[in-house]
């Protein structure tokens, strides 16, 4: 039954023209992974090779992301990635808040019908985007989001350290 609700959501997000950005999208990018996902990684918005694609974080940004979880032994299959908006905002520009704010209920629903244990949100819109559904009876790992983790060094340190927290997070579930 579950699997039926996400693909419906999948679909409405497919099919979604509640904002601008569904007039310059190639692809809309709901999110993949299992449903019984574990960990749910929530990133800002797909970037132009995910529009390409229709598929979260495959550009060099998931490059990074895929290197992360494979240095904690976590494997990509087995999480849900998605974005706060299921769309790619032109030149990649922050999300404007009424873009956020159609996407909103679909990640709400991702979310809730998913059920991770743990919810990584990565950068700072995932974090500003929160509320109290995402956080309630969940882990919450805040981290860098992996675009910034691959420019900077700093950054870099930072986010190899969230992950291990991360692997040791899911090691006592």
């Amino acid at each position: 039954m579950k699997k039926k609700e996400l693909n419906k959501v999948r679909s409405q997000i497919i099919r979604c023209n509640k904002c601008r950005l569904s007039k310059t999208r190639t692809h809309a990018v709901p999110g993949e992974g299992p449903l019984n996902a574990k960990i749910m990684f929530i990133g800002q918005a797909p970037g132009k090779e995910e529009d390409r694609r229709g598929r979260p974080f495959v550009g060099r940004a998931g490059q990074f992301l895929n290197k992360l979880l494979e240095k904690n032994k976590i494997e990509r299959k087995k999480v849900f990635i998605t974005s706060c908006v299921k769309c790619f905002p032109p030149k990649n520009r922050i999300p404007k808040k009424s873009e956020l704010e159609a996407c909103w209920p679909y990640l709400l629903k991702q979310i809730e019908l998913i059920n991770p244990k743990i919810v990584v949100l990565m950068g700072n819109i995932a974090q500003r985007y929160k509320n109290k559904k995402i956080l309630k009876n969940r882990n919450v790992i805040k981290t860098y989001h992996p675009a910034a983790g691959m420019r900077f060094p700093k950054i870099k340190k930072q986010m190899t350290a969230d992950f291990r927290k991360l692997k040791q997070t899911l090691s006592k579930l």
